[in-house]
């Protein structure tokens, strides 16, 4: 049977499953029939379960048997013999399709509320809410066919005579703060998921990843683009002035520009990318290409929700958030003040490194230059500040 999946049960799927139970087979088996899981079937049967009782009947009692899958004396073998002194429950698709089309119609129906009954519950809601009523107590004692949800809902668009200034209690509350969360469109992640990714290291075992992310300060204010390069938990910062991919766009392009005007490639300093989900990471073009057209960079997204797959640079942001705790505004920051967080962060002796600091190893592989072409400085181990006192 064509498969059923994300689909209401047909007529013809509960023939199909009322004929399955007369065989004695289980849910399991009758899902992979009409392609639907087992636990919808299960549902179905309990959901739709018929009662037939008839002179052999000799108790109400429920049969024992019945108290485990499938539920129904459908493909019971004592069924049709007068041994059996329990009341039948019995599957029947024909039941099973009228009980489903009627609770449809009722569905869809509403509850129909012209101009005369609207400005009346109007009123009666209006007048009790006076007295200091509350909305649940107005509702049913009057009977009212509108939801609690649709009166408040009313009230807040002003429909009626009163306002939320009415309501003690509805003043106190804030309204919910909206989150739109923006993400990568899937167009945009084909051929790029994490499984991608692992195929390319894996075909390309000599290069090197980079693990991309965005950190934020205050909700709506400046955010932070943090570049990481995992061979060495080297890291970088570039101040946005929004979290967007228009502003992500922009930092990459002139970081582009100014590490080519230097000398450098930025294709070659960061060949694989991965990063998140992130709608501020939609331009995948402006990052895996030139200003010639050319490819030069391969980017990767993880799993939604899943940070432990870029786990050096979620690891990385604790050192950050020792100098610039959660909560703190970026609005003040400049790239200047970026580049000396980063710096400091960078000085910090591993012990992944053996002693070593991220900024001793960047430099020993590229140079200094290209770590001041980063906006990354050399701070001596004595003088690394890691706590707000940087800022200050």
């Amino acid at each position: 049977m064509e498969n059923q999946k994300h689909k209401h049960l047909t007529a013809e799927a509960r023939e199909e499953i009322q004929s399955c139970l007369d065989h004695g087979m289980s849910f399991k088996e009758i899902g992979k029939r009409i392609g639907k899981d087992q636990t919808t079937i299960s549902k179905e049967v309990k959901k739709h379960i018929s009662y037939h009782s008839n002179s052999f009947v000799k108790t109400e009692e429920c049969c024992p048997l019945l108290l485990k899958a499938p539920f129904v004396c459908n493909g019971c073998k004592k069924r049709s013999l007068s041994s059996c002194s329990y009341t039948r429950r019995l599957y029947r698709a024909a039941n099973a399709q009228t009980e489903y089309r009627t609770t449809l119609i009722e569905s869809r129906e509403g509850i129909p509320l012209n101009k005369e009954s609207f400005y009346e519950t109007e009123k009666i809601i209006s007048d009790a809410v006076q007295k200091g009523q509350h909305i649940y107590h107005i509702l049913q004692t009057h009977s009212l066919p509108i939801s609690k949800a649709t009166v408040y809902r009313h009230i807040n668009r002003q429909y009626y005579a009163i306002g939320r200034i009415d309501l003690p209690r509805a003043v106190k509350f804030k309204p919910r703060r909206s989150k739109c969360n923006e993400f990568v469109p899937k167009c945009i992640r084909k051929d790029r998921t994490y499984e991608e990714f692992l195929e390319f290291k894996e075909q390309n075992p000599h290069l090197s990843h980079t693990e991309i992310d965005t950190v934020i300060g205050r909700i709506g204010g400046k955010a932070i683009l943090t570049i990481h390069f995992t061979a060495f938990n080297f890291m970088i910062g570039l101040i946005l002035e929004d979290k967007t991919a228009a502003e992500v766009s922009s930092k990459i392009k002139t970081l582009k520009q100014s590490l080519n005007d230097k000398g450098f490639s930025f294709g070659k300093l960061m060949p694989v990318i991965l990063t998140d989900n992130g709608g501020e990471f939609s331009n995948v073009q402006c990052v895996e290409y030139n200003s010639d057209g050319e490819k030069e960079s391969s980017v990767f997204f993880c799993h939604p929700g899943t940070p432990s797959e870029k786990p050096q640079i979620e690891k990385n942001h604790t050192i950050f958030r020792d100098i610039v705790p959660k909560g703190s505004s970026f609005d003040h920051f400049t790239q200047e003040t970026v580049n000396c967080i980063f710096s400091h962060v960078n000085a910090v002796k591993r012990e992944l490194f053996n002693g070593k600091s991220p900024y001793d190893l960047f430099c020993f592989t590229y140079s200094s230059e290209l770590a001041e072409a980063l906006g990354i400085s050399f701070i001596r181990p004595e003088d690394v500040i890691q706590s707000p006192m940087l800022l200050k």
